[in-house]
């Protein structure tokens, strides 16, 4: 497990700082996000009050977004005042558009003002473009809506961190006020999902992942990895039953996710332990070094974090997101790394709180799939797309009872992981005749029982 901080390319201000950094070193003692972290996003509502839309999301009514939004507790002044205080020097000028042209217009104006670097410029075109085709293809009649409101949500946050750059800490808190960035996420990735289509298997072992949090367990889930809006779906799907995993959830994050401008803002809503992925260690030989100490003060930081109980991580062992075979086209999980397995696992059997691991199934690809190939350069093209998703847990897996035969430590992490892999890769299989051979909830199995708790 290891740590990153963010190297942005292009710094206009004194870079904004995750608040769990500005404390002490434990996470216990991390505070709610600064007010460094303020938002936009209310002056978005405000606009949008007096104006013929409705809404921010399809389903996001004005009330709903006043949410996104909170006051803090010392302070007289109101919600919309406070983010504009605190970001008096974050151009409004996405805000103020009230159409696509103009909206496309700004970033245009923008770059030629040198404001806005003209490689995240036509990257912002193409993501405006790709979410357009994703929520006209969903048939949403307020289509247009949602997109314009959407997206100028996300462009304002894009811009306003070239302008004032965040810096991930090792352990960074997910940041709830005064802007949302949680929720913020919840309602992009919302039209994307094909609810009608999405499947939740084994819902009961949810509820008894929830029980062992209250008692002050520790719940690794050991998941394949997808695309950059898994923790949004994971919440999506659990949020008519298991809001509270969801927003608890700390997920380990390589290093992309917090350094790439189009993905930060999204990153900023989720609890995160940052690491360097293996896949990316060596693109730099000359940061090696540094990656290996950065991931190794992370390690740290996921110990103090376990050490207090009722903790629910999740990690991806493959390193990476899945990708499809190139020769068949056909998706499957990535294999696991073993030795990162054993590692979470040890961690976990040394904190002071009992720990449980859990074997997570995520189908989510076709929303936002990865590139084909692992690129070393930030900035990847993003395809978009409307589609139905899954998520699947199994009985926790104990590692004495499936190494009992082992005759070395070598051997018994390699098959653990194994093991792990195969119960993750099997509901899988499940979700993906659910949904993509469109079997919906005949797919279950003895193992694996499907539902849609939303319905």
């Amino acid at each position: 497990m290891f740590t990153l901080s963010a190297t942005p390319s292009t710094t206009f201000l004194s870079p904004r700082v995750s608040p769990s950094s500005l404390s002490s070193s434990s996470p216990s003692a991390a505070s709610c996000s600064s007010l460094s972290s303020s938002s936009q996003l209310c002056l978005v509502s405000v606009r949008r009050q007096s104006s013929a839309c409705p809404c921010l999301f399809s389903s996001l009514k004005l009330s709903a977004m006043a949410e996104l939004v909170k006051d803090t507790e010392s302070s007289s002044l109101s919600p919309i005042q406070s983010a504009e205080r605190t970001e008096t020097n974050h151009s409004r000028t996405f805000l103020n558009a009230t159409t696509e042209q103009e909206l496309l217009s700004v970033i245009r104006k923008e770059t030629e003002v040198g404001r806005l670097p003209s490689t995240i410029a036509s990257r912002m075109e193409e993501l405006y473009q790709n979410y357009k085709n994703a929520i006209l293809q969903s048939g949403n009649p307020k289509a247009d809506e949602i997109v314009l409101s959407n997206m100028t949500a996300v462009l304002d946050r894009v811009f306003l961190d070239i302008e004032d750059p965040f810096v991930f800490s090792p352990y960074h808190k997910a940041m709830r006020v005064p802007f949302d960035y949680y929720m913020f996420g919840q309602y992009y990735i919302r039209p994307l999902v094909d609810f009608r289509n999405s499947y939740v298997g084994n819902l009961s072992i949810f509820y008894e992942i929830e029980e062992k949090l209250h008692q002050g367990h520790n719940i690794f889930l050991i998941s394949n990895h997808q695309t950059e809006a898994d923790p949004a779906v994971i919440a999506l799907l659990l949020e008519s039953t298991n809001r509270h995993l969801a927003e608890k959830m700390t997920y380990i994050a390589g290093d992309r996710v917090v350094t790439d401008p189009l993905c930060k803002p999204f990153s900023m809503g989720r609890n995160l332990i940052c690491v360097y992925s293996k896949k990316h260690m060596n693109d730099d030989p000359e940061l090696a070094d540094m990656k290996r100490k950065a991931n190794t003060r992370s390690l740290k930081e996921m110990a103090l974090l376990l050490r207090g109980g009722s903790q629910i991580v999740w990690i991806a062992p493959s390193g990476g997101r899945d990708r499809p075979d190139p020769a068949t086209g056909e998706w499957y999980p990535a294999p696991f790394d073993a030795a990162s397995l054993d590692n979470l696992r040890r961690l976990g059997e040394h904190s002071a709180a009992p720990g449980h691991i859990y074997p997570l199934a995520l189908l989510c690809h076709n929303i936002m799939p990865p590139p084909p190939q692992v690129e070393k350069e930030i900035g990847e093209k993003r395809m978009i797309s409307f589609h139905g998703t899954g998520l699947s847990v199994a009985p926790k897996i104990t590692f004495s009872d499936i190494t009992a035969s082992c005759q070395n430590s070598e051997e018994a992490r390699e098959v653990y992981a194994q093991a792990v892999y195969d119960i993750v890769t099997e509901q899988y299989n499940v979700l993906k005749s659910a949904i993509h051979y469109e079997q919906g909830l005949n797919a279950s199995t003895p193992n694996i029982s499907l539902s849609q708790p939303w319905s």
